[in-house]
Protein backbone atom coordinates (compact mmCIF):
# COMPACT_ATOMS: atom_id res chain seq x y z
CA UNK A 1 0.00 0.00 0.00
CA UNK A 2 1.28 3.45 -0.97
CA UNK A 3 1.14 6.53 1.20
CA UNK A 4 -1.89 8.03 -0.79
CA UNK A 5 -3.96 5.11 -0.55
CA UNK A 6 -3.27 4.75 3.14
CA UNK A 7 -4.50 8.66 3.60
CA UNK A 8 -7.22 7.45 1.59
CA UNK A 9 -8.38 4.51 3.80
CA UNK A 10 -7.74 6.34 7.07
CA UNK A 11 -9.60 8.96 5.73
CA UNK A 12 -12.56 6.45 4.97
CA UNK A 13 -12.61 5.41 8.25
CA UNK A 14 -12.14 8.47 10.61
CA UNK A 15 -14.86 10.26 9.11
CA UNK A 16 -11.60 12.97 8.47
CA UNK A 17 -11.07 14.51 4.70
CA UNK A 18 -7.89 13.22 3.21
CA UNK A 19 -6.32 16.79 3.34
CA UNK A 20 -6.33 16.61 7.51
CA UNK A 21 -4.78 13.18 7.26
CA UNK A 22 -2.33 13.71 5.08
CA UNK A 23 -1.62 16.79 7.39
CA UNK A 24 -1.67 14.51 10.42
CA UNK A 25 0.33 11.92 8.92
CA UNK A 26 3.40 14.05 7.81
CA UNK A 27 3.29 15.77 11.28
CA UNK A 28 3.45 12.62 12.91
CA UNK A 29 6.33 11.72 10.77
CA UNK A 30 8.12 15.19 11.61
CA UNK A 31 7.85 14.33 15.21
CA UNK A 32 9.47 10.98 15.08
CA UNK A 33 12.35 11.91 13.27
CA UNK A 34 13.00 14.97 15.23
CA UNK A 35 12.89 12.87 18.44
CA UNK A 36 15.38 10.10 16.96
CA UNK A 37 17.66 12.98 16.12
CA UNK A 38 17.72 13.86 19.43
CA UNK A 39 18.65 10.52 20.79
CA UNK A 40 15.03 9.88 21.87
CA UNK A 41 13.01 6.72 21.45
CA UNK A 42 9.04 6.98 20.71
CA UNK A 43 6.73 3.87 22.00
CA UNK A 44 3.70 3.93 20.33
CA UNK A 45 2.33 1.40 23.05
CA UNK A 46 0.01 -1.62 20.91
CA UNK A 47 2.08 -0.39 18.11
CA UNK A 48 5.67 -0.65 18.36
CA UNK A 49 8.65 1.27 18.91
CA UNK A 50 11.09 3.47 16.80
CA UNK A 51 14.66 4.37 17.67
CA UNK A 52 18.29 4.66 16.47
CA UNK A 53 20.62 1.74 16.04
CA UNK A 54 23.84 1.86 15.68
CA UNK A 55 25.88 -0.30 13.33
CA UNK A 56 29.77 -0.79 14.78
CA UNK A 57 32.91 -0.33 12.29
CA UNK A 58 33.01 -3.95 10.26
CA UNK A 59 35.32 -5.01 7.50
CA UNK A 60 34.01 -5.43 4.26
CA UNK A 61 35.15 -5.85 0.47
CA UNK A 62 35.22 -3.40 -2.34
CA UNK A 63 33.35 -5.63 -4.98
CA UNK A 64 34.83 -4.00 -7.79
CA UNK A 65 38.35 -4.39 -6.57
CA UNK A 66 38.27 -7.22 -4.12
CA UNK A 67 40.03 -5.11 -1.63
CA UNK A 68 39.28 -5.54 2.04
CA UNK A 69 38.31 -2.02 3.46
CA UNK A 70 36.68 -0.97 6.25
CA UNK A 71 32.96 0.45 6.85
CA UNK A 72 32.44 3.13 8.88
CA UNK A 73 30.31 3.02 12.20
CA UNK A 74 26.86 3.96 11.13
CA UNK A 75 23.46 5.19 12.73
CA UNK A 76 19.52 3.94 11.51
CA UNK A 77 16.58 4.59 12.08
CA UNK A 78 14.82 1.32 13.30
CA UNK A 79 11.33 0.13 14.25
CA UNK A 80 10.87 -3.07 16.66
CA UNK A 81 6.52 -4.07 16.37
CA UNK A 82 5.03 -4.71 19.99
CA UNK A 83 3.84 -8.08 20.77
CA UNK A 84 0.25 -6.33 20.08
CA UNK A 85 0.69 -5.56 16.90
CA UNK A 86 2.41 -8.73 15.51
CA UNK A 87 -0.31 -10.87 17.33
CA UNK A 88 -3.29 -8.61 14.81
CA UNK A 89 -0.84 -9.17 11.89
CA UNK A 90 0.53 -13.00 12.40
CA UNK A 91 -1.87 -14.43 14.81
CA UNK A 92 -0.91 -15.18 18.27
CA UNK A 93 2.32 -17.19 18.68
CA UNK A 94 2.12 -21.13 18.09
CA UNK A 95 2.32 -23.11 21.68
CA UNK A 96 5.50 -25.47 22.42
CA UNK A 97 4.54 -28.84 23.46
CA UNK A 98 5.28 -28.20 27.31
CA UNK A 99 2.79 -24.87 26.61
CA UNK A 100 0.10 -27.35 25.06
CA UNK A 101 0.37 -30.25 27.43
CA UNK A 102 -0.22 -27.35 30.48
CA UNK A 103 -2.99 -25.96 28.39
CA UNK A 104 -4.88 -29.53 28.16
CA UNK A 105 -4.17 -30.14 31.81
CA UNK A 106 -6.06 -27.10 33.11
CA UNK A 107 -8.90 -27.27 30.78
CA UNK A 108 -9.00 -31.25 32.00
CA UNK A 109 -9.22 -32.23 28.58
Amino acid sequence: MHKNEFIRQVARESGLPQATVAQVLGAAVRVVARALVAGQKVVWTGFGTFEVRRRSARQGINPQTRQRIIIGATRTPGFTASSTFKNRVVGPARKTRAGAREELEETGK
